[in-house]
């Protein structure tokens, strides 16, 4: 066990960086393809639930290009994942057949969506409200949360014996749910150029990388999956920031690096002085911030309980059936 281990450890960093550079390689084509929309194609921001970025003008190509592809995608990244399945192979460091296919079917599937982008522009946030794609992401976190607390607990190392119960069948069925969220999510917005877009296609590419990778040790490397987990708070942060008004982004940062303090870096392997030194350091941040102004530091603690709420609650609709059968078996 020591021994794979180790090789593990040797092989995931390059497979890491490889990883990494395809997605900046991507990152670098869209940039340099853009820029894919100008101020007059859209209605003047309507709001808090207003998605700014489609068309003012929607026809029927604008939309079946979206949803048609949409729907290749879709079906066939759950098709993919079926197969691998039911064919079962064991954890090895390098890729399987299906792997391979996995990653070459998203890439074509992101360089149609690319492409979609250009000539026809709009996502499926056309037909389906903003809060579809925001919670999509949001419930993969928490079922992430859920599936990892048996390993690195949930508060500060502590394992919560309730969360345990729908653990397994989490751990069986996720990546179709993981993969709506993702593919849903990569086609809810249409290709920008800006800032905030290009950190959540980033974020997106790594996502479809990892969704395309199970059966791998790269699959399962912690640090890899904690970067991916913790990622959301550059995004979060960086799109509340350029938000009108400057939106709420210490609200997303320090609230994702509460999380962090909190849950995710117990995964990780760090020792205590480390851990002790991240908790400092980020006691000193939230001090700085909120100086003279401690009503607002409040909301560093919206989005852990927000995450922690949905994970008992997740937890409890897990607990129904079999609390229902024990009041029918007469055992409660």
């Amino acid at each position: 066990m020591d021994k794979e281990r180790t090789k593990s450890a040797m092989v995931m960093p390059g497979q890491h960086t490889l990883g990494i550079l395809a997605c900046l390689l991507i990152m670098a084509v869209i940039v340099a393809l853009g820029p894919y929309s100008s101020p007059d194609m859209f209605i003047p921001d309507q709001g808090n639930l207003w998605y700014y970025w489609k068309l003012a003008e929607p026809d029927f190509w604008t939309r079946f290009s979206a949803w048609f592809l949409y729907g290749l995608h879709q079906l066939g990244l759950w098709g993919l994942i079926a197969w691998a399945q039911i064919r079962r192979p064991g954890y090895t460091a390098g890729l399987h057949p299906v792997n391979v296919i996995a990653i070459c079917f998203n890439l074509l599937f992101v360089g149609l969506h690319i492409l979609q982008t250009r000539v026809f522009y709009d996502g499926l946030a056309q037909d389906t409200s903003v809060l579809s794609s925001q919670f999509s992401v949001i419930f993969l976190l928490v079922f992430v949360l859920m599936m990892e607390n048996s390993r690195r607990g949930l508060f500060f190392g502590r394992k919560i014996d309730f969360v345990e119960r729908p653990v397994g069948f989490l751990r069986r069925y996720h990546g179709y749910y993981f993969s709506w969220a993702i593919v849903y999510t990569f086609w809810f917005h249409p290709i920008e150029d800006n800032i905030g877009h290009l950190l959540g296609t980033f974020y997106l590419l790594m996502l479809l990388l990892q969704g395309s990778l199970f059966f791998t040790r790269f699959h399962r490397d912690r640090v890899w999956t904690m970067l991916l987990e913790v990622f959301v708070l550059a995004h979060g942060a960086m799109v509340a920031y350029l938000s009108v008004g400057g939106g709420h982004w210490q609200m997303f940062l320090f609230g994702f690096l509460t999380l962090f303090v909190v849950t995710q870096m117990h995964g990780i392997g760090l020792g205590n002085r480390a851990r002790w030194g991240i908790v400092i350091t980020y006691l000193l941040c939230v001090l700085f911030t909120y100086w003279g102004r401690w009503a607002d530091s409040t909301e560093v603690l919206r989005i852990p309980m927000a995450e922690f709420a949905l994970v008992y609650l997740f937890a409890a609709l897990a607990w129904l059936p079999f609390l229902w059968r024990k009041i029918q078996a007469g055992n409660l």
